[in-house]
């Protein structure tokens, strides 16, 4: 397949974790990327929708007229059964606005204390958008089923990924080498699924809609 010739691709984040997995996948394209740590004045968007594929959807539209760049957004979270679905899409500030990881974890596995291991099921999912010009062109979805469990494992990741099980492995989503855990995560699932439109729309292949 042929490399992207020098385009410029805006991934929205500032997740250094979030953004080696888009790497890994764009690895030998010959793409410019730029991320929101490029643009420390730039006010954030606000990520008040209900679904994970709302604030994707947001986010790209959002930055995307910002930047007036092709953007890559994704949003993604843990969905935990015995929680009602929680903390979905507030897992990255589920224990506060300013909260980190340590923190959300410490609260995640103190609600989930008198749940028994076997009904702790759940599943990270993530939905990626690209926009151009204020515009979404795709998106797409992926999902990895594990379980919570309460003592952490494993020094790679991040956000849940230590207590995190993916069952039919026997390893926490920190203990997996980055290649393995790109190829069946749900953000590797999300991102290998829109990279055909992706492509397109950085070759130029791709019209705007409408609207979006």
């Amino acid at each position: 397949m042929d490399a992207l010739s020098h385009v410029s691709l805006l991934v929205a984040t500032m997740n250094k974790g979030k953004l080696r997995e888009v790497q890994s996948l764009l690895a030998g394209e010959s793409v410019e990327i730029a991320t929101l740590a490029d643009f420390p004045d730039w006010p954030a968007a606000v990520e008040d929708g209900e679904t994970f594929e709302d604030n994707a959807r947001k986010k790209a539209i959002y930055y995307s007229a910002l930047s007036g760049r092709i953007t890559l957004t994704d949003d993604s979270g843990l969905v935990v059964d015995a929680l009602d679905g929680g903390p979905g899409v507030y897992s990255a500030r589920f224990a506060g606005p300013s909260c980190d990881d340590v923190e959300n974890n410490r609260k995640l596995i103190q609600m989930l204390t008198d749940v028994p291991q076997a009904t702790r099921t759940a599943r990270y999912c993530c939905t990626v958008a690209v926009a151009r010009s204020g515009k979404v062109i795709a998106t797409a979805s992926g999902t990895l089923e594990g379980c919570v469990i309460d003592e952490p494992r494993g020094q790679r990741g991040f956000g849940y990924d230590p207590h995190f099980l993916v069952a039919e492995l026997n390893e926490t989503a920190a203990e997996l080498t980055p290649e393995h855990k790109n190829r069946i995560s749900h953000r590797g699932q999300a991102l290998r699924a829109i990279l055909p439109q992706l492509r397109a729309v950085l070759r130029g292949d791709v019209a705007a809609p409408d609207d979006s």
